[in-house]
């Protein structure tokens, strides 16, 4: 035991500390606390690697989903997380969000609202910025790609019909879907959502290029136009 009370990784039982189970048990055997701290590393004087990493769960109230929002100077915030460290676990979020979010677009045809909400939550979801999205699709509704239309701040962002569509018809899109995210989390349509929404489904009407839905992303809801039967 250190002169802190600390019992160092190395002195515990073999089975215990988390590279060794990660080997012997496999990477769900660990809890989120012990795979932070194989990204951590190393601890503070007072604290070991397991233990920084828990104490940095706790203020995101155990949620990874919370821990994913924090920007790379919050987490540096914590003492014992210096740039390295911060960069590291800010991209090993991005990485798991980034495999789910490819996982979802291989297989996906969208036949439903909640199909498209799930697409779009990996892009829009848990953003303190306003983004606008659109998703390609192609006559089969099969997901062509996912195109970042504009990105504003916390009150809206500006959306350009001309670059959307320009946008769709140069992917030799069918139809697509627009979606956007409400940074406070609540998925309640604007009167400028309602009329932006009119304006883009007259646009695809003419062109041929149908807007199949509209959907507002929340951190864990939407709200969907066709379902509502406003498109």
């Amino acid at each position: 035991m250190s002169e802190t009370g600390r019992v160092p990784i190395h002195s515990w039982l073999e089975d215990d500390r988390p590279r060794e189970k990660l080997v012997t048990k496999g990477p769900t055997a660990l809890s989120d606390a012990e795979l932070i701290a194989l990204l951590i590393n190393i601890g503070t004087k007072e604290q070991s690697a397991v233990d920084l990493a828990q104490e940095i769960l706790n203020k995101v109230d155990g949620s990874l989903i919370e821990l994913s929002k924090l920007s790379v100077k919050e987490l540096k915030r914590f003492k014992g997380i210096g740039d390295a460290k911060a960069i590291t676990i800010a991209a090993a979020l991005e990485i798991g969000k980034r495999r789910r979010s490819s996982e979802i677009l291989v297989r996906k045809a969208i036949k439903s609202s909640h199909d498209a909400f799930e697409v779009l939550q990996q892009n829009l979801a848990y953003l303190t910025e306003e983004k606008f999205c659109i998703v390609l699709l192609n006559r089969a509704n099969r997901i062509l790609g996912i195109e970042l239309v504009s990105t504003g701040g916390f009150a809206g962002t500006v959306v350009d019909p001309k670059k959307i569509f320009k946008i769709a018809l140069d992917a030799k899109a069918s139809s697509l879907i627009l979606g956007h995210n409400h940074p406070s989390g609540m998925t309640k349509p604007s009167d400028a959502d309602n009329k932006l929404t009119h304006k883009l489904k007259q646009g695809g009407d003419l062109l041929d290029l149908p807007v199949l839905d509209h959907i507002i992303v929340g951190d864990e809801s939407y709200f969907s136009y066709a379902d509502e039967g406003l498109l």
